[in-house]
C-alpha cells in the first residue's frame, strides 16, 4: 500500500522559513515524479514544485527563488525548503507522486498524479 505522509508544517512569521518533508512508503521514489501542491481556503489546488527521475525541477512563478524541492532516495523522502515566506504562501501543502515521466506542465496537471498525502498546514503571519 502506497502512503505519503507530510510533516513540517506550522506557523511562521513573514520572512521566515519552513522545511516540509514527505515520507513515502510502499513506492520507490527513485524513478518517479514527485511534486508539492498547495490549496488555500476558497482557492483551487495549485502546483508549487516538482522533481522528476532526472532531478529536473520546475517551480511555480510565485515561489521561484524562494522554494527548493529535493529528494533523498535512500530515505524515500521528498522535501520542500521554503524561505522568505509570505502571507500569500498560507495554505495546506500536499505532496504527490506519479509513475509518469513529468516534464513541463505537470504543475498544472493535478489529475496526472496517482498518490497524495493528507496535507500539512502552513500559516504565515504578516
Amino acid at each position: 500500500q502506497v502512503q505519503l505522509a507530510e510533516s513540517g508544517g506550522g506557523s511562521v512569521q513573514a520572512g521566515g522559513s519552513l522545511r516540509l518533508s514527505c515520507a513515502v512508503s510502499g513506492y520507490d521514489i527513485s524513478d518517479k515524479c514527485l511534486a508539492w501542491f498547495r490549496q488555500a481556503p476558497g482557492k483551487e489546488r495549485e502546483g508549487v514544485a516538482r522533481i522528476n527521475r532526472n532531478d529536473l525541477q520546475e517551480y511555480a512563478d510565485s515561489v521561484k527563488g524562494r522554494f527548493t524541492i529535493s529528494r533523498d532516495t535512500a530515505e524515500n523522502t521528498v522535501y520542500l525548503q521554503m524561505d522568505s515566506l509570505m502571507f500569500e504562501d498560507t495554505a495546506i501543502y500536499y505532496c504527490a507522486a506519479t509513475w509518469r515521466y513529468c516534464t513541463g506542465g505537470y504543475l498544472s496537471a493535478v489529475e496526472k498524479f496517482d498518490y497524495w498525502g493528507q496535507g500539512t498546514q502552513v500559516t504565515v503571519s504578516s
